[in-house]
């Protein structure tokens, strides 16, 4: 009975451990098969290397299938019209937002904005006079005319009226005056007072290019308001100098005859050869006197300058 027990139990024991074999297929199924695989057709080369018009697209379709290569052209098309898209975004919105924005203008001092005015407005007005004189040549006994000093001045009226120094156009056989515009054009002397060191020329110029400077007073000037200056100093065209009145009623010789003038008005803009005959102005922009002469040793500007008062030139006219 103990035998008959044992041999149950370990016949059950292999019952539930040993694997179930597997099933067996029918041998019809088998012969299905390799009849599929003896009449399966040959696959086709790939489309998109066969069609693609682009060099480098039928040699990616040589290397990968062509299921996998559309893949990839379809994934590199989308990036690319996705980088372009933006791209033109990116620019447009650039675009759109540089057409709002406003340069602004340099900043400056209230003072330093009515300079600016002020020479801006006043520059039109201040001409450059050429004293031309008649010299022979030497050796072909030629006839010319050669520059033989250069100054300033300034647009009297609409009528053509320059006023400038008499130094300034002393031994001259011809005067060429040159506007703002750099139009030149001849011009006559029509009246001097060599002791005031002063002349008036006059040019045939339309009126429109003719911008007369605003006359101001010179009997209530102050000693320490502000002057400037314009001229030409060595031929530089339009130049401005600031200072103050440094002194009033000072008497100076004349550079024309020696003779003393009064009343002069002493400033330390600088004025330099060139300047003579150049308006001073005030800080309003009308003019107070006619640079005349500078104090220096060496010629050049050593902060003593001196003007002729205006009020000296409204008696003249």
């Amino acid at each position: 009975m103990a035998a008959a027990a044992a041999a149950a139990s370990s016949s059950a024991a292999a019952c539930f451990l040993s694997p179930l074999p597997p099933p067996r297929r029918p041998r019809h199924f088998l012969r299905h098969l390799a009849r599929a695989a003896a009449t399966k057709p040959a696959p086709a080369p790939a489309p998109a290397s066969a069609s693609s018009p682009w060099p480098w697209a039928r040699r990616l379709g040589s290397l990968v299938p062509g299921e996998t290569a559309g893949r990839l052209l379809s994934s590199a098309a989308g990036s690319l019209i996705v980088a372009l898209a933006s791209a033109s975004l990116v620019l447009g919105d650039a675009g759109a937002a540089s057409a709002f924005v406003v340069s602004t203008p340099r900043k400056l001092q209230a003072d330093e904005l009515a300079t600016v005015r002020l020479f801006q407005e006043n520059t039109p007005s201040v001409v450059y006079i050429t004293n031309l004189a008649v010299r022979q040549d030497a050796f072909t006994l030629d006839v010319l005319e050669v520059p033989q000093g250069s100054g300033s001045g300034f647009v009297w009226d609409k009528s053509g009226h320059i006023v400038t120094n008499f130094h300034v156009i002393r031994g001259a056989s011809d005067l060429r005056v040159t506007l703002a515009d750099q139009s030149v054009y001849e011009a006559q002397v029509v009246g001097f007072d060599q002791d005031k060191d002063v002349a008036v020329l006059r040019i045939k110029a339309p009126k429109d290019k003719l911008r007369p400077i605003p006359v101001g007073v010179s009997a209530d000037l102050l000693v320490g308001q502000k002057v400037y200056a314009i001229g030409n100093p060595f031929g530089l065209d339009h130049t401005l100098t600031t200072g103050v009145i440094s002194g009033l009623r000072r008497e100076i010789s004349s550079a024309a005859t020696g003779r003393p003038i009064q009343d002069v008005i002493q400033t330390d803009a600088a004025i330099n050869p060139g300047n003579s005959g150049g308006p001073l102005l005030d800080s309003s922009g009308n003019l107070i006197g006619v640079n005349t002469a500078i104090y220096s040793p060496s010629g050049a500007s050593s902060g003593v300058g001196f003007s002729i008062p205006v009020d000296t030139l409204t008696h003249m006219f």
